[in-house]
């Protein structure tokens, strides 16, 4: 049997509450929480994105925004091996991973 990992999913479209039940999983369960959001990956892009602002993480760490250039190419498949990679990090600092966004 292989190992799985606990992981939390909070979807739905823009402006549906996604971040505030996010930080309210995270603060509640103890977790992180990790951006599916296909347009929150890019910096300088923050108007029409939904980014969090740092007082609506209440302290919670969030994964996976704001960190690729506009300019630089970035697939389906970067995003999905650098969320693996974070799922894995969280789990291993003991923390609930919370996978949150709008992006199938």
């Amino acid at each position: 049997m292989e190992n799985r990992i606990p992981l939390a999913v909070i979807a739905g479209p823009t402006a549906s509450g996604k971040t505030a039940a996010g930080v309210r999983v995270a603060q509640l369960l103890g977790g992180e929480v990790i951006s599916a959001d296909s347009m929150q990956i890019y910096k300088h892009l923050t108007v029409g994105t939904a980014k969090p602002l740092v007082q609506e993480m209440q302290g919670v760490p969030h994964h996976l925004i704001d960190f690729v250039d506009p300019h630089t190419p970035f697939s389906v498949a970067d995003y999905v091996k650098l969320a693996a990679q974070c799922v894995a990090d969280v789990h291993a600092r003991g923390r609930l991973p919370i996978l949150a966004g709008g992006t199938g």
